[in-house]
């Protein structure tokens, strides 16, 4: 549903934060339209997908008004053994805008509703069976589904306080709550079964018996606010974003689990597990944090851009030994603050050619599980480039980060290198080093149009430093960092309104956890991948297109992650029709 995409780098990121290492992407919502209008596309597809997106809105005088809704559904592309429930996901999405434009000020309000049924898992699959099935889904999974709903507002006060000076204040509320039923440990049975033990395989299989399953209520509520102020202050030659942001959000963690014993291919309950200790906790996170941009216009080609932000923030976790929460089990909190610099230019040599670079500090804040002498992740990133502009548009990028302590979040789904679930894990000095490249072009051939954008990414990235107290060796590579990413579309579009395209994409292999690269196996990587969409759209009228969409058009399926419980498959070759009509 969203209507854009911005992408931020260099230094005028640090606008942004608190993660201010490699960039920063925006989301843009449907605006509010200037008349009345609206879209509605539809798409439907091969197993029972079905995407709606739905908009109306308008401005009457100085008030305007937009409601939208995206319904989205699928009865997945996995079969599950022994069952006949699905393996895909319902979701529905509502939003509400309400905005009012005076003559110097303006009032937006957003509010947002979703909840989403999804019948996923955490379980994978054996490197066997997943060479004979990709699709396939154990029966020890049968039960698995997440429930969630969010809601959020955001009210948005603009003011034009001088000819020059513009404020804008931003207050935000959201919650979210979910709940994951699904099976607990499923790890030790799919690495048995890789290591060839029969018995777990046949409790994968279902013909093999086995007592005591966990499955868990990944049961969690989230909450967040708070008040962002900016002031946009035009000098002419200087454009001086001031502002400040505070902050606070929490969660709440109660996990009972359920036990389940599987006899002949079938779970039959037997009991229930109260949370306690790492399944009974509340976190909480104050933040505060300043920042000051200059875009400096020196000259007609040459601009400075000079930046300063800081964060500051807090944070602390609760750990209870019985369900009442009346027993504290354990406490812990951490408090970090850090001041970041940056300063990047671009310069024009001529009207084709541009050189830019820049470097800013980098910083990554630790989850609510921090501990008070585990320090943020660190960096300072440095970036140098050419662009040229004419017939193609050419960009070559290369980019050099330092990290003082890299750090992993760890979660259930993504476990960190360590084997840790939760809180952080510092895995010590490391660099991520590389080059983006991009190319585009639209080609005349006769009646016909063809653009040509071609994306292509290098990344080196390893521990810089021996780190002996977690076993890493300099040059050990990181975990889920691929080497090498490459897209290129193509499209052939023409005078009668049929338009065709296909986006070629390839993904290189990546480590699991880190140092796969020094005596690992095949079960510490996932499989390099390449992949090409295609879609077919022509218009029926100015207002109506009709599309064909099929994804994954040779059908090429790879083990595109083994995290957390065993090897994961892409999406198969799907095939879709849509339709398009914006009145």
């Amino acid at each position: 549903r969203m209507h854009s995409v911005e992408v931020l780098k260099g230094a005028p990121l640090l606008r942004h934060g608190p993660q201010t290492t490699g960039g920063v992407v925006n989301m843009v919502s449907t605006p509010i339209p200037q008349a009345m209008a609206g879209t509605v596309n539809f798409r439907a597809g091969q197993n029972g997908e079905m995407d709606l997106l739905a908009n109306y809105g308008g401005r009457s005088g100085d008030f305007g008004f937009l409601v939208e809704t995206a319904q989205r559904r699928s009865d997945g592309f996995k079969d599950i053994d022994r069952s006949s429930r699905d393996s895909g996901y319902d979701i529905r999405d509502y939003v509400v805008k309400l905005g009012w434009e005076g003559e110097r000020q303006s009032l937006l309000f957003k509010a947002q509703y979703s909840e989403e049924t999804s019948d996923e898992t955490y379980l994978g699959l054996a490197d066997t069976d997943f060479n004979r099935d990709e699709n396939r889904r154990y029966g020890l999974s049968e039960i698995d589904e997440m429930d969630n709903d969010h809601q959020g507002y955001n009210l948005t006060y603009r003011l034009a306080l001088t000819d020059t000076v513009d404020m804008t204040a931003i207050g935000y509320y959201n919650e979210f709550a979910r709940d994951w039923f699904k099976l607990s440990g499923g790890n030790r049975y799919i690495n048995a079964a890789n290591a060839g033990d029969t018995v777990a395989q046949g409790i994968l299989d279902g013909t093999v018996d086995v007592e005591g399953l966990s499955y868990k209520h990944n049961n969690r509520e989230y909450e967040s606010r708070g008040v962002d102020l900016n002031c946009d202050d035009d000098l002419g030659a200087h454009q001086f974003p001031i502002g400040g942001r505070v902050h606070e959000d929490e969660m709440d963690r109660f996990q009972p689990g359920e036990v389940y014993d599987q006899l002949d291919g079938e779970l039959v309950f037997t009991g229930v597990m109260e949370p306690t200790g790492s399944d009974n906790r509340l976190e909480e996170a104050d933040a505060f944090a300043f920042w000051a941009i200059d875009s400096w216009q020196l000259t007609e080609a040459l601009n400075l851009n000079l930046a300063l932000r800081y964060e500051d923030v807090e944070s602390s976790r609760k750990q209870y030994a019985d369900p009442g929460r009346t027993e504290l089990d354990s406490r812990r909190s951490n408090d970090s603050s850090e001041w970041l610099p940056g300063a990047s230019f671009t310069y024009d040599l001529n009207d084709s050619w541009q050189v830019l670079a820049g470097v800013h500090r980098g910083f990554s804040p630790l989850g609510g599980g921090a501990r008070d002498n585990e320090d943020p992740e660190t960096s300072t990133n440095w970036e140098a480039g050419v662009r040229y502009r004419g017939s193609w548009f050419v960009e070559a990028v290369g980019f050099y980060s330092d990290f003082s302590n890299k750090t992993e979040n760890c979660s259930n789904a993504s476990p960190c290198s360590n084997g840790a679930t939760s809180g952080s894990f510092d895995t010590g000095e490391a660099v991520i080093a590389g080059l983006e490249l991009q190319a585009g072009t639209t080609l005349e051939l006769g009646s016909l149009t063809m653009p040509l954008d071609l994306m292509y990414t290098y990344t080196d990235a390893e521990v810089s430093k021996d780190n002996p107290d977690e076993g890493f060796e300099d040059g050990d590579q990181l975990a889920s960092v691929p080497e090498n990413v490459f897209s290129l579309r193509m499209g052939v579009e023409t005078s009668f309104g049929w338009n065709n395209y296909a986006v070629a994409k390839y993904i290189d292999e990546m480590c699991m956890d880190i140092g796969c690269n020094n005596g690992g196996t095949r079960f510490d990587r996932s499989e390099d991948l390449f992949v090409v969409d295609f879609i077919s759209r022509y218009a029926l009228a100015s207002d109506a297109i009709v599309f064909l969409k099929v994804e994954n058009l040779f059908d090429e399926q790879a083990i595109v992650s083994r995290q957390p419980d065993g090897a994961r498959p892409n999406k198969p070759r799907t095939a879709s029709v849509g339709v398009e009509w914006v009145f």
